[in-house]
């Protein structure tokens, strides 16, 4: 079998035909000439319509998918045509965008292989150069981004992550409805305009259609929502008022234990900052003893964990009023517990207290796992790559990764 039959099997194309296939000089690629059939036309590349030829343009190398080790090019000499609404343009050719030196089945296959390994990874293995890989991946986004559907959005969360140091950090927006999880937008820094660049993309229509919206209790945020989507049931994100709770729970116990040590009593909090924050059932035996053996004592960390755990019974209910009635004891109680950072989140949690109560009235359909999950999927691809030299390719990447975008469609799956 040869090659050229292998090509007219995977890779081809309406009026063109595969002439020869031979080594190049170096005998390190190999060449392919192509030309176009007898009597076909050429399209205009401005209006997709056939012209007649004008005349023809010097030959092109296109590169092709590597076979072998070897490197593969498509050589052809472009035709310009003659077009009736145009005028003298080069024309259209199915296998490659414009000017681009990569063939449209290469860039989707180095995409794909971007998306497993690091892009600087996908150009050693396929001896090509960063610059062609990260080419390769704005093409196939940007064609994702102009084809994807955005109509179906009914549940979006918006969370941040840290992408630099100095406090750099990204606003994610996700689609995190039942069946499907994705990345709809990424903006730079977690501010009011970023995220309201969001609602810009999609429109007022697309916005007054989302039902649920899960997030933090970032003031920019809780402004936003409640300026965009003031019909969608907005649910606090869980997992950072579970952190808050733990950190005050920290902050009791390292005051108290500097406290204790000052004064010169028994250092009993000593090596158990673990015991406190960590849930029981992920406590090891040693832990399990070195706690039994703490909740003896009447210290203020006994009671500001004793607190924490309290509150767990919170998610457990089903009814918002009866989850409503235990949020209003647990705060009164807390308040009453002479416990500073404890009281400070019983505050907290009476300012949200209707955003609280709507995990229960969503049924508790949505909540801020599947944010956390993506979350830490977007920063294993930055991870990944070791950093990224600029927003706009970060911002390619994350779109590449977790942005589930439609992709060209081509004779054969290469990969």
């Amino acid at each position: 079998m040869e090659l050229i039959t292998i090509l007219n099997h995977c890779h081809r194309h309406r009026g063109f035909v595969y002439q020869h296939a031979r080594f190049a000089a170096d005998q390190l690629s190999i060449e392919v000439d192509v030309r176009p059939r007898a009597g076909s036309s050429a399209v205009c590349s401005g209006c997709h319509q056939p012209a007649p030829g004008y005349d023809h343009l010097p030959q092109r190398r296109f590169e092709f998918i590597p076979l072998w080790g070897f490197l593969v090019f498509l050589l052809y000499r472009m035709r310009r045509v003659e077009c009736r609404n145009c005028g003298v343009v080069v024309e259209e050719v199915p296998w490659c965008d414009g000017k681009h030196p990569l063939t449209r089945a290469y860039m989707l296959f180095l995409a794909r292989w971007a998306r497993k390994l690091s892009w600087k990874e996908t150009a050693e293995s396929f001896h090509t150069s960063w610059d062609k890989v990260c080419d390769a991946v704005e093409d196939v986004v940007g064609w994702g981004l102009e084809h994807r559907t955005l109509q179906s959005i009914r549940a979006i969360g918006v969370d941040e992550i840290q992408y630099a140091k100095g406090h750099q950090y990204l606003t994610l927006v996700y689609q995190i409805d039942h069946g499907i999880t994705r990345l709809l937008w990424v903006g730079k820094e977690r501010t009011l305009e970023s995220f309201q660049g969001f609602f810009t993309v999609i429109g007022e229509q697309l916005a007054a259609q989302i039902e649920f919206v899960c997030s933090d209790m970032w003031q920019p945020y809780l402004d936003v929502i409640r300026q965009k989507c003031s019909q969608a049931v907005h649910i606090l994100d869980r997992f950072h008022i579970v952190a808050k709770m733990n950190k005050a729970l920290d902050e009791v116990r390292a005051a108290e234990s500097r406290k204790m040590a000052l004064e010169g009593h028994e250092p009993l909090l000593k090596k158990s900052r673990w015991c406190v924050l960590k849930r029981k059932q992920n406590l090891t035996s040693q832990q399990n003893i070195r706690l039994r053996e703490l909740l003896r004592y009447n210290l203020q960390t006994v009671r500001a964990y004793l607190l924490k755990e309290d509150f767990q019974q919170f998610w457990k209910y089903i009814s918002p009023t009866w989850a409503g009635n235990f949020l209003d004891f647990w705060c009164y109680q807390t308040m009453h517990s002479r416990i500073e950072p404890m009281k400070k989140i019983a505050r907290t949690l009476r300012a949200h207290r209707p955003l609280l109560l709507n995990y229960f009235k969503a049924k508790k359909q949505f909540s801020s796992g599947v944010i956390e999950g993506l979350n830490n999927k977007a920063k294993v691809t930055i991870r990944r790559s070791y950093g990224l030299r600029t927003f706009r390719i970060l911002e390619l990447a994350l779109y590449h990764s977790l942005g589930k975008l439609p992709e060209p469609e081509l004779t054969h799956d290469f990969f």
